[in-house]
C-alpha cells in the first residue's frame, strides 16, 4: 500500500492558550485538515476563505515569521532565541475560523479524502479548543496559537 505524498505522518502539536487555560492538539489530522485547510485547493466561497485565513497563519516554532496581521489576529515574532513566534487572536475570531473550517471540511469530505474516523477525531479536538476559547473570551483574554512539529 502506497501512501499519498500529502499524507506524511509526523507529530504536530498545535498549542492554543491564554491565561484562562490552554490545550495542546496532538492530532496530525487536525493539523492536516484544519490548520492546512487552505492548502487543500478547495474552491471556497470568499467569506469562508476569509474566515479560515487565520489558520494558515499559525506559525511554526522553527520558522522566522515577520509580524503581519489580519482581521482579529496578528503574528507576534519571537522576542528571543528561546522564544518562538505566536499567532495572537481574539477568541471570537479563532472560534469563527474553526467553526467555518469544520463546516467546509464536512461539506468537502469526499474531495479532501478525509475518513469518518478522522472527522470524528477532529470534531473532538475542535470541541476541546472551543472550550479553551470560551474561557478566554469570558475572561477577556486574547489567545496565542503555535505549532511544533
Amino acid at each position: 500500500m502506497h501512501s499519498h505524498p500529502n499524507h506524511r505522518v509526523r507529530m504536530v502539536h498545535v498549542n492554543v492558550g491564554s491565561p484562562a487555560g490552554a490545550y495542546s492538539v496532538g492530532s496530525t489530522a487536525f493539523f492536516r485538515y484544519i490548520v492546512r485547510l487552505s492548502d487543500v485547493g478547495l474552491d471556497l466561497r470568499p467569506a469562508d476563505a476569509a474566515a479560515i485565513d487565520i489558520l494558515s497563519a499559525i506559525p511554526n516554532a522553527f520558522v522566522d515569521e515577520d509580524e503581519y496581521s489580519g482581521n482579529g489576529w496578528r503574528i507576534v515574532p519571537a522576542a528571543t532565541f528561546e522564544d518562538w513566534p505566536v499567532l495572537e487572536a481574539t477568541p471570537e475570531r479563532l472560534r469563527n475560523a474553526l467553526e467555518t473550517a469544520r463546516r467546509v471540511l464536512w461539506e468537502n469530505a469526499q474531495p479532501v479524502g478525509i475518513t469518518a474516523r478522522e472527522i470524528s477525531l477532529i470534531d473532538d479536538e475542535i470541541e476541546n479548543v472551543l472550550a479553551v476559547l470560551a474561557r478566554a473570551e469570558a475572561a477577556g483574554f486574547s489567545v496565542n496559537v503555535t505549532y511544533v512539529s
